[in-house]
């Protein structure tokens, strides 16, 4: 009996690390996502044909996600937001400044 309860838990152990090896993949690659048009903005100065009101909704979205996150101490939701808000941010920055 003890021999399956240990094995239970092991189980339970994968499937926790399994999660989280799914969970940060999801939140690398819904991120980087980002990268290309905060590198554009940086280089060309120009973000007239990025929405305003979309960046907006997005940093409150992503607050929210990361609150949330926080809350349930769930660490791919923690990193996947707190990596996104770094680069949104800089994003509706560049957006107000350049209009």
């Amino acid at each position: 009996m003890e021999i399956q309860e240990s094995s239970l838990i092991l189980n339970k152990k994968n499937i926790m690390n399994f999660n989280s090896i799914i969970g940060f993949t999801a939140a690398i690659l819904t991120t980087i996502g980002y990268f290309p048009q905060l590198i554009k903005a940086i280089k060309t100065k120009q973000t007239k044909d990025i929405s305003l009101w979309m960046y907006i909704l997005m940093v409150t979205g992503i607050i929210s996600w990361l609150t949330y996150g926080l809350l349930k101490t769930d660490w791919p939701i923690i990193f996947a937001n707190l990596t996104a808000l770094l680069m949104v941010v800089p994003i509706l920055v560049l957006k107000l400044i350049y209009k």
